[in-house]
Order: C-alpha cells, then structure tokens, then sequence
C-alpha cells in the first residue's frame, strides 16, 4: 500500500471503529521518574490515582492506580515538574508493553500520555 492511499472508512462497509482514548483526571501517587532504556530512549513514569466513580459492583476499592509512561518531549517537560499529591489531568491511549526481565519475557499495562497538565500543585507541609 502506498502512503498515498487511503485506508476504506470503517462505517462505510458496516464495521464499528475501534477507539483507544483515555482521559484521566487523579492524583500522583509516585513520583514520575525519568528512566533511559538500553536503546538510550528516555522515557518518564508515575502513578496515578483515580476515584472510582459510578457504580462499583461489590468492589470495596474507592481508586484504581493506574501507571502512566510518557515517551513524546512536551508532555515530558510537563511530566518533570509535577509532584506527588499533584492533581494532574492526562490524555492518551492503553497500551500493552512487552520486554525481557530477567531472561523471561514478561508485559505491563500502562497510559501512554500524549498531553497532560497540572490542574492543583499539591499542599506542602
């Protein structure tokens, strides 16, 4: 296929769309952590905590924590700066990452963050 061919729009032949958008508004609850990798990619990661909201089913969980990997350059510089306690808003998508541990393979599921922001600096002290 070349690049200047276009892909059939999936509704056209009845097909649903599939669509991988995430948007979470939570809590830093580790700090994000710049790690290089060894193919010298740099990559941030963090933790964020989201009050369930709706119904729970019989869950008694009240927040899932959720990791968060931020590859592109702009939201890594927003990334650098937040702080435990932060309130943050992310956007991306699910993904489904798979590399080798200790000689076996092994995957996690993690936010991969295309924007993000700071919504309230954490209280010190």
């Amino acid at each position: 296929m070349s690049a200047r061919t276009k892909l059939k729009d999936p509704a056209a032949d009845g097909r649903v769309e599939h669509v991988n958008e995430v948007r979470l508004v939570g809590r830093v609850t580790q700090a994000p952590e710049e790690r290089v990798l060894p193919s010298g990619d740099a990559v941030w990661t963090f933790r964020l905590a989201v009050t369930r909201t709706g119904d729970r089913g019989r869950s008694k969980q009240t927040v899932d924590a959720l990791d968060c990997a931020v590859w592109a350059a702009r939201p890594r510089r927003s990334v650098a700066s937040w702080r435990l306690g932060d309130e943050v808003e992310v956007c991306g998508a699910v993904r489904r990452r798979f590399y080798r541990a200790g000689g076996s393979a092994a995957s996690r599921t993690e936010v991969e963050v295309r924007t993000g922001k700071l919504i309230r600096r954490a209280t010190t002290g």
